[in-house]
């Protein structure tokens, strides 16, 4: 599928710009550190940024793709999942992202998880420091 080509690389060259026109509007992101979804592509973008600053080694090395029921209509829709690797402060993190996609080929859903447990700590306490520092979440110790 051409988006899944334009994200990865978009991804691997950390151009955030070029993300853009591959989601829908009403994207919604389900990020392992977090119960609800990140939800309306800014807040995406927004997020994706932040973790684009976070990561550092990023590398995408594996691809399958197949079908998924999405977690708003409960429809099966194409869906493709990256694997990837990456380092957040020393720690070496291993995951995948599963993309959904709608009827235009745009992303619709998108959910990253990772392991192991230690990484999603090291990676959580980073992601939220940075989603304070961008302005996308209010800072809880200035309250």
């Amino acid at each position: 599928m051409e988006t899944v080509g334009r994200f990865r690389a978009a991804v691997e060259k950390r151009d955030l710009s070029a993300l853009e026109d591959l989601f829908t509007e009403d994207i919604r992101f389900y990020s392992p550190v977090k119960f609800t979804p990140f939800e309306g592509r800014p807040m995406v973008l927004g997020l994706l940024g932040v973790l684009l600053r976070t990561f550092e080694d990023f590398r995408y090395v594996g691809q399958l793709q197949g079908t998924a029921r999405t977690s708003t209509d409960g429809d099966e829709t194409p869906s493709e999942i990256l694997v990837f690797r990456a380092v957040v402060n020393g720690k070496e993190v291993h995951g995948i992202d599963l993309l959904q996609f709608d009827e235009a080929g745009l992303i619709k859903e998108f959910t990253v998880m990772i392991r192991p447990f230690s990484a999603v700590e090291v990676m959580r306490d980073a992601v939220f420091a940075g989603l304070i520092a961008a302005g996308l979440v209010p800072d809880p110790t200035t309250g």
